[in-house]
């Protein structure tokens, strides 16, 4: 059985992509951010080129900072952005 996460884009990651956020059918398998970063690489070459470095992405599941390795458990929001830099 599957179940579906929203994943919102935030700064350049939304702007490349085009869009703001989509929704993804997590599939038996599915278990760390690492994993649905992979199933968004395949999505098409735009994709590709975001997801498969990341060194250059930070995330949120529900609004908690994760990394690619947490498991996405039974969250239903996942953020993706850029590293944030203060000055």
């Amino acid at each position: 059985m599957s179940r579906s996460l929203n994943i919102v884009y935030f700064s350049w990651v939304r702007e490349r992509l085009g869009l703001d956020h989509e929704q993804l059918s997590l599939d038996a398998g599915i278990d760390t951010i690492a994993d649905v970063l992979a199933v968004l690489a395949r999505r098409g070459e735009g994709h590709e080129e975001i997801f498969t470095d990341v060194d250059k992405l930070r995330f949120a599941l529900d609004q908690d900072y994760s990394r690619p390795d947490s498991p996405v458990g039974s969250a239903g929001e996942l953020a993706i952005f850029p590293p944030v830099t203060g000055g």
